[in-house]
């Protein structure tokens, strides 16, 4: 009999294997894009044009957090960290990782699903560059204790329902005094409060029958699917006491993006984020946007266990 928690991943895995984190239009995981003219296009996954616009459409989600030099500039420091070993734990299509590799670092990128090993892989080919890109859980890495400079997660473990196991498999596998950050959803978001339990769970009567877990999987990422098999943001005292209790120096950070913008838009369809003043904008950004931030490091005295 399979144990849940390896039978949920299972779910995990199949769900995002078919539906892929793509940044395209319509549906979750498909490739329509909008080109340089605005106009719409249909591309072939794993084609260096898909890899082209899926990157575009993620990094102008983004926008603030990038500087001139590099894609997300403002939260990672590229250079420190080249010629040294660093792990990214849920790859998806390769985004990061391969800035990490054209920057120097020793990559190593893992995913639950074999879709995104397999692109991740592709795009590597494509691009040639280095790197080992595994097939892997997160919550059970094959991976030596006290091997890497740096890790991180962007966007991953709250869809892992062992979200604190795979904190404590990063903190292993990183060497003592290393950092680390990983992104996670924010429970106390605007998307969160007004787009999930407000408008779902109270106007749509769906807290009757959906608890608030099968309502944040449901209506997270892929909700024109019904959602994924599992979605649990976190709130900043969690991150802090308990998942990242083990680190040192842990802090979260409220990132900018357009995701409490993009609330505007339903709660204000004729005014919308066009119109809306960004000195009205950015309080609430910094206190309910949809990703959170935490950062810390492995203590130097800290043995794996």
């Amino acid at each position: 009999m399979t144990p849940p928690e390896l039978g949920a991943h299972r779910d995990v895995a199949e769900w995002w294997g078919s539906n892929p984190m793509t940044y395209g239009r319509g549906r979750h995981g498909g490739t329509k894009y909008h080109n340089e003219k605005g106009a719409a296009e249909f591309v072939e996954r794993g084609s260096a044009r898909f890899f082209e616009l899926a990157d575009r459409q993620f990094y102008a989600w983004n926008t603030d957090l990038h500087t001139p030099e590099a894609p997300f500039g403002r939260v990672f420091d590229y250079e420190r960290f080249r010629d040294k070993s660093v792990l990214e734990v849920g790859c998806g299509m390769g985004c990061m990782a391969s800035n990490w590799a054209r920057r120097g670092a020793r990559m190593t990128a893992v995913d639950l699903s074999s879709t995104g090993v397999e692109q991740t892989r592709r795009r590597f080919e494509l691009s040639g560059l280095p790197g080992r890109i595994l097939r892997m859980d997160g919550s059970q890495l094959a991976l030596s204790d006290d091997t890497f400079d740096f890790a991180y997660s962007w966007g991953v473990l709250h869809h892992f329902p062992a979200t604190q196991r795979a904190i404590d498999e990063i903190w292993r596998v990183l060497k003592p005094g290393a950092p680390v950050g990983v992104m996670l959803y924010h429970r106390n978001s605007l998307r969160h409060l007004y787009r999930i339990l407000y408008l779902e769970g109270f106007l749509h009567f769906e807290r009757r029958f959906l608890s608030p877990l099968q309502l944040a999987s449901r209506y997270g990422d892929g909700a024109r699917e019904e959602g994924n098999p599992h979605t649990w943001p976190v709130t900043s005292r969690e991150a802090h006491d308990v998942l990242f209790s083990r680190f040192e120096d842990v802090r979260t950070t409220v990132l900018p993006g357009e995701g409490v913008l993009r609330v505007f838009d339903y709660c204000l369809p004729k005014f919308g984020t066009r119109m809306l003043p960004q000195f009205i904008a950015a309080p609430f950004i910094r206190r309910w946007g949809w990703s959170l931030l935490i950062t810390g490091r492995k203590p130097s005295s800290a043995a794996a266990c």
